[in-house]
């Protein structure tokens, strides 16, 4: 005879127990495990444009490679989840694609980093901390499952606002623990073009303009020449002389490169 699994309501109450302590994360996930299935889970604090830092995972040593060290070495960047959090989104439940620009799923960060994930889908929720610091718990389902259907996703939004709370009571001081830099009180759209900025000089090639390392951003993250323009409030004919100049002040010819130019150039920031 086997034991019966712990209610949602049992799950949750060991949660608040462990508010504070090392234990709080792992009843998190076994109190939403009682409400969905999914594969994997990861909880990611962000601060402005900072490396993400990895509070818990259920990943395998192989797959925590690429889940959280690759990613930490410049993709987060481009994230929308990150991108969420960097633009002040509310606190919610978001599904990945709804968060993602319009050729997301044709962009070099998917295609090249993403698509390693072997994902069929990825749910978060995010979560809003003092000064500026996110934290997102995402839930993932891998490639040989279907995305989370829509009574999984009722479900979660209807006991959102009880692990945003949980989560804003045991993280509240997470951003001093983690993030006290000389760059605190900086605006963060300046932190990450300073980034992006320093990471293409780095290559010693043309200085981009302000303008075109504003395409470049979207570009990667996967925004179509029209969702740049409309981003921009320029032409769409204007967007792809942009790219073509941004091409050939870097010496590049395809999305592919750029992405590949990004990335270590991210990797050599210190």
């Amino acid at each position: 005879m086997t034991s019966k699994q712990p209610s949602w309501e049992y799950s949750l109450a060991e949660a608040i127990k462990l508010i504070g302590s090392d234990g709080f994360k792992d009843a998190l996930i076994q109190a939403l495990e009682r409400l969905a299935d999914f594969d994997y889970s990861v909880i990611f604090v962000y601060r402005g444009d900072r490396k993400p830092v990895d509070l818990h995972d259920t990943f395998s040593v192989k797959r925590r490679s690429i889940y959280v060290g690759q990613y930490q070495e410049g993709p987060y960047l481009l994230d929308p989840f990150f991108q969420a959090c960097r633009d002040n989104a509310a606190t919610g439940l978001y599904r990945l694609k709804d968060l993602a620009p319009d050729r997301f799923y044709q962009s070099e960060y998917y295609r090249s980093y993403y698509k390693k994930t072997e994902l069929a889908e990825e749910i978060g929720f995010v979560v809003a901390l003092p000064n500026q610091a996110y934290v997102v718990i995402s839930l993932m389902r891998i490639e040989s499952k279907s995305a989370f259907s829509q009574r999984e996703m009722k479900l979660l939004r209807l006991v959102e606002p009880v692990i945003s709370a949980l989560s804003e009571r045991h993280w509240r001081n997470v951003h001093g623990e983690l993030f006290t830099t000389a760059t605190d009180g900086v605006p963060l759209p300046i932190l990450l073009k300073a980034q992006v900025e320093s990471a293409f000089h780095s290559f010693g090639t043309s200085l981009l303009t302000p303008r075109e390392l504003e395409v470049v951003g979207l570009v990667l993250r996967g925004h179509s020449s029209d969702s740049v323009a409309q981003h921009l409030s320029i032409a769409t004919g204007t967007v792809k002389t942009y790219r073509r100049n941004i091409y050939a002040k870097l010496g590049i010819c395809s999305q592919a490169e750029l992405f590949s130019m990004f990335l270590a150039s991210c990797q050599k920031q210190p």
